[in-house]
């Protein structure tokens, strides 16, 4: 039996599927889920063979994927491939109406040569027919909307606002260079199409592969929901509840949720939070800053001479710290909270791709109840058969007797002349009553008057379409019930076959993630440490040229001369201020 492809490098367990591109069956005997119950020799449709998809490049590519490819579907494509550090960039945000009654904001985004103009709504549709297209994939999350709230406050210009427009271009950003810098995500022509900008969105929507997605992708094949050749047998699997218990779950997955719900907690809990408190005393401290070195600069022009120069100097050094702290609070914002905020969103999309895992699983095991339940009514079935037969054939051993009974006694009353209509009818019925099966006839139909109603009229009708005969009824059910298990045994293989391709996938991205996270985290941190060492050294240098014209201050007129020896009165009033110098002048 042939399998589909597998080349995934980061998969943490021996275990592998042989296969080639082109199979049309998987081996599913190193399933790390429930063994199935089937034999090969029950399936009697193969199942579709899966269409040959992007697979997971060599170990370590995350960060430059498939630099070896050599086969592009575009100019985009080759671009993303080169080899070279490619970045894409959101250079503007414009307010345009263009094809469109009201205004909005449009994103300018640049890939090498290519321009395009994209709203925010449109990546957000981008991202979730990403999510259609790949559900076994970690797709990279966007900015979140906007809550009621700054409706509420902003009103008609929540749309227009500032800081929101830059921070969801910086955020933006980072997730079309995520999907660009992914080994998988990187090759779908749809993210090339969204990057040229040749035509517009409203095509690529109405265009395959987005236009061929089914509306339910769990009865789909996880490795390719749109294949148009798929089996018919994936509509025969159900569509399980995410709170549907497992009866044999699987304690890898059952430990990566108790890790993601952690990471999710802490996460969007105690870090966000104390992040938000954090920026809004460093905010606080460069506000009063601002204050304060207005107020030291107004203060300077009272004074003359050496005193104002040092109090201006002191209140542009409180003003440096200010600008060196609100570009602090900037850059804390964005190499700290967005990418924090950013990895509580990826918490709770890790959590959806285990759900949609965890469906599958149970997708797995209902299938298999429902065989083993129908194979139960198929053996109830046959034994009745089975039993009717048997009956069938004792009451049919008496027959040419009796036969051969009626027949004697109508020719020695009759003779010559024959037998009459009336006795020629009996026998038949006679003959007729041996051949019944061991079963009581249906129920004799009662015809209903006109004028009963409706309902009466139509039920009458039905009955009378309807075979009421026992044993072709349980022949029927016999076929039937036959053809569901057949249906079923495919269906059964091809849950098998997805839920291992998404168990396996699904490892193979979260141990990418896992690096991912690392490195990026690892730089948030050094982000952190190169802005605090930065604001220090504007501050330290702005105190010192402080320090310098404060030091040129003159000494009081009533402080004694530094050439006295230490042994005089003077000595200890070195260095401190006399209290009645101000009274005395």
């Amino acid at each position: 039996m042939d399998a589909f492809e597998d080349e995934n490098p980061f998969e943490s367990e021996p275990e592998r599927v042989q296969s080639d591109g082109s199979s049309s069956r998987e081996n599913i005997s190193g399933v790390s889920s429930p063994d199935i119950n089937t034999q090969p020799g029950q399936i009697s449709s193969p199942p579709t063979s899966p269409s040959k998809r992007n697979t997971f490049p060599s170990l370590g590519s995350h960060r430059q994927p498939q630099a070896y490819k050599s086969d592009f579907c575009c100019g985009r494509d080759h671009w993303l491939h080169s080899g070279e550090d490619v970045e894409i960039l959101i250079t503007d945000a414009l307010k345009t109406s263009a094809n469109s009654s009201s205004p909005y904001i449009t994103y300018v985004i640049r890939a090498g040569s290519a321009e395009a103009h994209h709203r925010y709504s449109e990546f957000e549709s981008l991202r979730n027919n990403l999510v259609k297209l790949y559900p076994t994939l970690i797709i990279p999350p966007i900015p979140s909307k906007q809550t009621i709230g700054d409706y509420a406050v902003k009103q008609a210009k929540a749309k227009e606002d500032a800081a929101m427009i830059a921070r969801r271009k910086r955020m933006l950003q980072t997730f079309l260079n995520r999907v660009a810098r992914h080994p998988i995500l990187s090759n779908e022509h749809v993210f090339h199409r969204f990057l040229d900008g040749e035509v517009s969105w409203t095509e690529v929507l109405n265009s395959p592969p987005i236009s061929l997605l089914p509306k339910n992708i769990l009865k789909a094949p996880s490795h390719n929901p749109t294949d148009q050749s798929a089996s018919p047998a994936y509509a025969a699997l159900p569509n399980p509840s995410a709170a549907h218990p497992l009866r044999r779950p699987d304690q890898r997955f059952l430990d990566s949720e108790v890790f993601t719900n952690k990471f999710a907690a802490h996460l969007s809990g105690p870090m966000e939070k104390v992040t938000r408190r954090t920026m809004k005393r460093w905010s606080d401290y460069a506000q009063d800053h601002a204050e304060l070195g207005a107020t030291l600069n107004g203060f300077s022009l009272n004074e003359t001479g050496q005193l104002s120069t040092a109090i201006e100097k002191t209140g542009q050094a409180v003003d440096a710290t200010y600008m060196s702290t609100t570009k602090l609070l900037q850059e804390f914002e964005q190499n700290w909270a967005e990418p924090l905020h950013e990895y509580s969103q990826f918490a709770s999309i890790i959590k959806k791709l285990l759900q949609y895992r965890h469906q599958k699983h149970v997708q797995y095991e209902m299938t298999q109840e429902a065989l083993e339940t129908k194979r139960e009514q198929l053996e109830d079935l046959e034994k009745s058969e089975r039993e009717a037969r048997r009956l069938e054939e004792a009451l049919s051993q008496g027959r040419p007797s009796t036969l051969r009974a009626s027949y004697s006694h109508g020719e020695g009353e009759l003779g010559e002349e024959g037998r009459p209509a009336t006795d020629e009818n009996e026998a038949r019925r006679e003959e007729e009553s041996v051949y019944l099966p061991p079963h009581p006839g249906p129920n004799p139909v009662k015809r209903r008057a006109p004028g009963m109603g409706l309902l009466n009229a139509l039920s009458y009708t039905l009955h009378g379409m309807m075979d009421v005969d026992p044993e072709t009824a349980r022949r029927n059910s016999i076929t039937k019930t036959r053809e569901s298990i057949s249906q079923l045994e495919d269906a059964l293989h091809l849950s098998a076959q997805d839920l291992k391709y998404s168990s396996s996938t699904i490892q193979a991205d979260l141990d990418r993630f896992q690096r991912q996270k690392v490195a990026d985290l690892r730089e948030m941190a050094i982000s952190m440490a190169r802005s605090h060492r930065d604001w220090c050294k504007k501050n330290l240098e702005a105190w010192e040229e402080a320090k310098a014209e404060i030091d040129k201050i003159p000494d009081h007129p009533n402080r004694l001369p530094e050439e006295e020896g230490p042994g005089t009165n003077g000595a200890a009033g070195h260095g401190r201020r006399d209290s009645m110098a101000t009274i005395n002048g």
